[in-house]
């Protein structure tokens, strides 16, 4: 096997990807509330050797909830089940830096890292749902450069509470009857804009250290928290072309801000498999034909903060439309682009997309993914992929039995788990290494 080996994550989109999903014949309706539907997917992806489990989440009720599933549970409850009925996968969880805590959130990721061996993973995201910003006490959600602003001062407080147990402060010894020894214990002092916060947190260091952060945002905000604090980088790209300069991009601001270590870059790819190409085309038109119109048009319209009576769905988008100033930038700009660069209708969308937003969708066949990933991994346009299956509950089974094999063949995927921690897989800095890069970054920014 090759010295650089591709990542590849299985996001759990509830029932899977796709908009029809969990109508599906494979799908049961209730999938998005049963954790043995969760835990089932682990178990597939961890037989499949992925690195990490990865879930989504915003804190609120969904948009259209009579037409599919939401993110109902919350994340770190399910990937606590997961990491007692799984042993090497690794558990990346959203939670949003609007909407929570830095003590409580850097507590609750350290208690998952620390009772799954070191596994744990965040997301880190601000939120832009206006939904969600009235469940805890606001009319709207923040400007966008506001909410950014927050999470990179909500970051670096958490990696902070996280680095305040030095490795070896816990003692335990029962015939000194020394327990902790508080002088490698720190509190942080931490004074800023939006926190004030002192530690430490209660909660010592795991065998990878603290959580690998994960960051998703594509904005020029985004970017800049990423090169502030991402280990990995979940991104939406529809071409290698695409991919390579936002990754060159994110690289260029980190290393303008001292930061040496890498930084993982992974593509959101959904997929639509079958045996043959004809088969695969079938299964997407059948899936098709599950998203109710008058969702589609909805879920367009939602995307880009526009009337949806604006919209037709076989009609191009109006030329004036533009990514909200303080909506889901990324996405809704990767959608743009996509619609006016082959001149798409609403209709194209939903069926290039799958209903989704934003992400690549890839349908054929096995051998052709297989090949499409090694392409995109051998260009250096990705590290891997945070791979969407259309449903999960079949999807992924494909993936796992069908394109896993070739990509061992082809020498670029592991056939088994070698590092103990999700750090170690991902090829990261040790976190005192690390550590020390954000103290330059944060003193410089």
């Amino acid at each position: 096997m090759s010295a650089r080996t591709l990542h590849l994550n299985i996001n759990i989109l509830n029932s899977g990807f796709h908009s029809g999903a969990w109508r599906a014949p494979a799908a049961d309706a209730r999938d998005f509330l049963d954790i043995g539907h969760y835990i089932r997917a682990a178990r597939t992806a961890e037989r499949g050797t992925f690195d990490a489990v990865f879930l989504a989440d915003t804190p609120s009720f969904s948009d259209r909830p009579e037409y599919r599933p939401f993110n109902a549970l919350e994340p770190t409850v399910i990937l606590t089940a997961i990491a007692a009925s799984t042993s090497h996968i690794g558990l990346i969880g959203t939670a949003s830096t609007s909407y929570n805590d830095p003590y409580n959130l850097a507590r609750r990721f350290a208690s998952l890292d620390l009772v799954s061996g070191g596994r744990a993973g965040w997301n880190v995201v601000t939120t832009a749902d206006s939904g969600a910003s009235r469940n805890f006490g606001f009319d709207g959600a923040a400007a966008h450069a506001d909410r950014y602003e927050r999470a990179a001062e909500f970051t670096e407080v958490v990696k902070a509470l996280w680095g305040s147990w030095e490795p070896d402060a816990f003692i335990g010894d029962k015939a000194s009857g020394r327990f902790v020894d508080v002088s490698r214990v720190h509190p942080i002092e931490h004074r800023g804009r939006h926190f004030r916060v002192r530690g430490p947190l209660s909660v010592p260091g795991s065998a990878q250290g603290r959580p690998v952060i994960v960051q998703a945002g594509g904005s020029g905000d985004g970017r800049h928290l990423a090169a502030l604090h991402a280990d990995a980088i979940f991104s939406v790209a529809h071409t290698p072309e695409e991919a390579i300069a936002f990754a060159d991009d994110v690289r260029a601001r980190a290393h303008a801000l001292g930061r040496r270590d890498p930084i993982v870059f992974l593509p959101g790819l959904g997929t639509t498999l079958a045996s043959t190409e004809a088969e695969a085309l079938r299964r997407q038109r059948e899936l098709l034909e599950l998203i109710d119109p008058v969702y589609a048009v909805a879920r367009v319209a939602g995307l880009l903060q526009v009337d949806p009576d604006r919209l037709s769905l076989d009609a191009p988008l109006p030329d004036d439309l533009a990514p909200p100033p303080d909506g889901m930038q990324t996405f809704a700009a990767a959608t743009l682009a996509l619609a006016r660069r082959d001149r798409l209708t609403v209709r194209d969308l939903v069926r290039i997309l799958g209903g989704s937003t934003g992400h690549r969708l890839f349908v054929g066949t096995p051998e052709q993914l297989a090949d499409d990933i090694e392409h995109w991994f051998l260009a250096g346009a990705a590290d891997g992929f945070n791979l969407m299956p259309d449903v999960v509950t079949d999807g992924l089974e494909i993936f796992v039995d069908h394109v896993v094999p070739l990509l061992r063949r082809k020498g670029i995927f592991r056939s088994h788990y070698e590092e103990a921690t999700l750090r170690e897989r991902l090829g990261l800095e040790p976190p005192a290494r690390a550590a020390a890069d954000a103290e330059k970054i944060v003193a410089a920014s």
